[in-house]
């Protein structure tokens, strides 16, 4: 009994720390835009996030309980195998937030829980229908839903302001945004908290600690939406680079359009008990905003990487689990085993991400081009014609009988 009670607290805790990673993770669905267009200050912009979550919190348990009692049989499973799902979760969400990629959350927790439940139960304990209508096709249906929406209302708000003065219009769409984006952090709040709440009482429930069916406890609710705000506090700042700067390039009137279009989806998905995730929305969303202005473009090298870490990120986080659950039926000194190489991956994650360290104080800054090709397309690439010319300027006046250096001198 002593030794379940232990394994039922790691679980518990590792819940949390992994909503900890949600929090920081997804705080660029709501505060990306809002920052790269200088709304709000990025400190400020991340506690109102915070708070917000924390609220969203408490409004709803309907995706709760779609994890806990819908995605997989709550007959069988054992706190190990949630301690598995979380593992595969946790690492996931850490090295896609290395990279500065905004994938899914969510759906690493889908895919920890799935592939550790049928590494321990066999695929009989997973629910496809479940997984199906309430996973699958709302992880394809929403980018669509909410980047047509937002490319939409995009030309539509600049056709509405095409007459309004300029200041007043931009004032007015930043304040717009603000507000936008206060929804945006009530609907992340109220969709992605409640996937811990869902796991914990998931956890309760395997180790007989509550009874099946049952809702989640108080404290529960509490201590998910409290783990999620601090993670948002801290600002996930290389994803919000990505969404703010590396995707498209937007101005208030778009970040109005994205941000409201997103949120109006993760809060319908949220009342309907959709297991959303809030990345794809708001990423599709940016992207519709982008092309939503005439002359708009968006980066599609960069979004080529986000839609391979999306379809990645269900059977990578499953893999991971799967592994994870093995170790764990060895025995407790198994399950030890596999915190104790969470607990240093995490840490060496981390260590490598201050190598380049990406805060409040630079997340507004182009990110460098990324990637082995791009890197050498940059480097050989010729400079540009306004420094070439100053180059012609200059070169004679220093020695008259020298040539001026053509646009493919290497400088």
């Amino acid at each position: 009994m002593e030794s379940f009670s232990l394994i039922l607290a790691i679980v518990v805790v590792t819940a949390l720390a992994f909503d900890f990673t949600n929090g920081f993770h997804d705080t660029a669905n709501a505060m990306a835009t809002t920052i790269s267009t200088g709304a709000l200050k990025p400190k400020v912009a991340v506690a109102m996030s915070a708070v917000l979550n924390l609220v969203g919190a408490f409004l709803s348990v309907e995706v709760a309980n779609t994890i806990s009692k819908g995605l997989v049989d709550e007959t069988g499973i054992r706190p190990e195998v949630i301690f598995a799902a979380l593992v595969g979760a946790i690492l996931w969400n850490l090295l896609t937030w290395l990279v500065g990629l905004p994938s899914s959350s969510s759906h690493a927790l889908m895919g920890g829980l799935i592939g550790a439940a049928i590494a321990s139960a066999g695929v009989g304990a997973v629910h496809g229908d479940v997984l199906v209508t309430k996973v699958l096709l709302p992880a394809i249906a929403a980018p669509l839903v909410a980047g047509i929406a937002a490319m939409l209302g995009a030309r539509l708000t600049y056709r509405l302001g095409r007459k309004a003065d300029g200041k007043a219009a931009a004032k007015g769409y930043r304040a717009g945004q603000i507000a936008s984006a206060g929804l945006v952090s009530l609907a992340h709040g109220t969709n992605d908290a409640q996937k811990t709440m869902g796991i914990i009482t998931l956890a309760l429930v395997a180790g007989g600690a509550l009874a099946p069916d049952s809702d989640p406890p108080m404290w529960v609710i509490l201590s998910a939406g409290i783990a999620i705000a601090l993670g948002t506090y801290l600002g996930g700042w290389r994803i919000i680079r990505t969404m703010g700067k590396g995707l498209t390039d937007l101005q208030p009137q778009q970040g109005f359009a994205a941000q409201t279009s997103a949120a109006t989806v993760i809060l319908a998905s949220s009342h309907l008990g959709f297991s959303l995730s809030t990345t794809h929305s708001v990423s599709g969303a940016v992207m519709g905003a982008g092309l939503g202005r005439k002359g708009g473009v968006v980066r599609w090298s960069t979004a080529t990487r986000m839609f391979v870490a999306w379809g990645l990120t269900l059977p990578a986080a499953a893999l991971v689990a799967a592994i994870a659950e093995w170790v764990c039926g060895l025995g407790d000194w198994g399950t030890g085993l596999v915190l104790v190489f969470l607990i240093a991956s995490s840490a060496a994650i981390w260590k490598i991400s201050r190598r380049e360290v990406v805060d409040h104080t630079n997340v507004i800054d182009e990110p460098e081009p990324s990637g082995v090709v791009t890197t050498a397309m940059a480097a050989v690439s010729p400079p540009p014609t306004g420094v070439t010319e100053e180059l012609a300027a200059a070169v004679p006046a220093a020695a008259p009988d020298a040539k001026a250096p053509s646009a493919t001198t290497t400088v």
